[in-house]
């Protein structure tokens, strides 16, 4: 603790938080720095948002931070929040709250307090409820956040279920909160989440949706996502993922298909921060993983001798991960990019049963269109099995399937296959207006592509007119 008191030290020398601290000083006012930054300086960890609280009003703090900042903002005035870029850091700095709730909605009555302990009382977790005084350099932590943080433990400052019930949203942050600290979840929260799950239903899809989000983005949202499931309050918002626990008898075996499910996303994320070390979260391969299978509760068909089979569970789940995404208010680009990898996730297991044709492969590619890269990823984390021959085996034929799609590209344009000759000559040759028939040719030369490649516009013209005539 010595070490994350030093860190203190260092927070409160960062020339952001010094600037403010004797603007606010100057002008007779208290300021801190509350919350994540203070969290994180005591973890070790690095600090991005610095958020301020202060028992200036809004106003006041609008005067205070103009002559120390190039840019001002007051959208959130009327929450107490005025915004400023400060030594070129975007900061929050918030008038010291003590809200109330009315129990409908998720959304606070604004009341300003007149005490940091008061502020820090209404936050999510006591590890969020702690506060550094500048520029005295003063811990604030009326809730045993050190504690919690040496204990590894995320527990509300107040009663959950007083918390929860002002914002049940608070119950996704700790599903958050314990995937990204590693933290355990107390008994007593954990209790509270169960007993107020359907409280989440006054959240709005587009903040669950948030929540979700930054809960993937994490190095290790499986901790998150078993909370979740355990508590039953994933059942509000993606009851899909707990559908996966599906039941075997004695007589009926096969792969626990939830469990699998949360190691294909942690492969997934390895081999994804492997490929592009350095680059942001993949939510939508992550979503695709977590999701790629839940279509086989639908589609389970327990077969005679104990076999088990779950026909077509990658077109059913495309579907259905669709309907959920747009429930939740996704992004057409996200909800698109899962449901096609979902839709292909199967595609490949066919290839290592026997070599492709170049133009299987090619058909492949166009499938996939931009989500190849994300495919690559997402086959390869959906081999689970301990039988090291078998994934061997399977890792081998997905090297050979990359290495001739490198090698098809080289000969010719894969990323971008169109038939050689266009809608317009197309028209020429067959001396057609545009319409359904122009369709079909344009569809038939594409086919030609795919199967035998390059043949050049001569060939290509011969073959179409070939068709024409058998055609008509």
């Amino acid at each position: 603790m010595a070490e994350g008191l030093s860190r203190l030290g260092a927070l409160a020398q960062h020339p952001v938080v010094r600037t403010l601290a004797d603007a606010f000083a100057a002008a007779g006012f208290e300021l801190a720095v509350v919350g994540g930054p203070v969290r994180d300086a005591l973890l070790g960890r690095t600090t991005h948002d610095l958020d301020f609280t202060t028992n200036a009003l809004p106003d006041d703090i609008l005067k205070i931070v103009t002559p120390v900042s190039s840019a001002q903002w007051d959208i959130g005035r009327a929450f107490g929040t005025i915004g400023a870029r400060v030594k070129g850091e975007q900061v929050e700095i918030t008038t010291y709250r003590a809200d109330s709730y009315d129990g409908t909605t998720r959304k606070p009555v604004v009341e300003f307090g007149d005490s940091i302990d008061g502020d820090l009382l209404r936050r999510d977790f006591t590890v969020n409820a702690m506060a550094l005084r500048v520029p005295e350099v003063k811990l604030i932590d009326p809730t045993g956040g050190v504690e919690d943080l040496l204990s590894g433990i995320l527990r509300t400052p107040i009663d959950p279920a007083v918390s929860f019930g002002d914002d049940p949203l608070r119950m996704l942050r700790a599903a958050r909160f314990s995937a990204q600290l590693g933290f355990d979840v107390d008994d007593a929260t954990r209790a509270a989440i169960e007993d107020l799950r359907e409280t989440l239903k006054i959240v709005s899809p587009e903040r669950v949706q948030g929540e979700l989000v930054r809960l993937l983005q994490t190095d290790d949202p499986v901790r998150g996502i078993r909370l979740l499931v355990e508590t039953g309050l994933i059942e509000e918002f993606l009851p899909e993922v707990s559908a996966l626990r599906l039941e075997v008898d004695e007589h009926h075996h096969h792969k626990d298909v939830y469990e699998h499910s949360l190691t294909v996303v942690r492969q997934a994320i390895e081999l994804e921060q492997a490929r592009n070390p350095g680059a942001a979260p993949d939510v939508a391969l992550r979503l695709a993983a977590l999701l790629h299978d839940i279509g086989k509760p639908r589609t389970r068909k327990l077969e005679p001798g104990g076999a088990v089979t779950f026909h077509h569970h990658d077109v059913v789940g495309s579907r259905m991960a669709r309907k959920r995404m747009q429930a939740l208010r996704f992004d057409g680009d996200t909800t698109d990019a899962v449901a096609r990898l979902i839709e292909l996730h199967l595609r490949f297991f066919g290839y290592a049963e026997g070599a492709w044709t170049d133009s299987a492969v090619r058909r492949y590619v166009r499938d996939a269109g931009d989500q190849l890269d994300r495919l690559h990823i997402l086959v390869r984390a959906d081999v689970t099995t301990r039988n090291k021959r078998k994934a061997a085996r399977l890792a081998s034929a997905y090297d050979d399937i990359e290495r001739r799609i490198v090698e098809l590209r080289e000969q010719e344009e894969l990323d971008s296959i169109r038939p050689e000759l266009d809608g317009n000559r197309i028209q020429e040759i067959l001396g057609i207006t545009p319409g359904r028939e122009v369709g079909e040719a344009y569809r038939f030369l594409l086919e030609l592509r795919l199967d035998e490649g390059v043949i050049g516009p001569d060939a290509a013209e011969q073959r179409l007119r070939e068709w024409w005539a058998a055609r008509v």
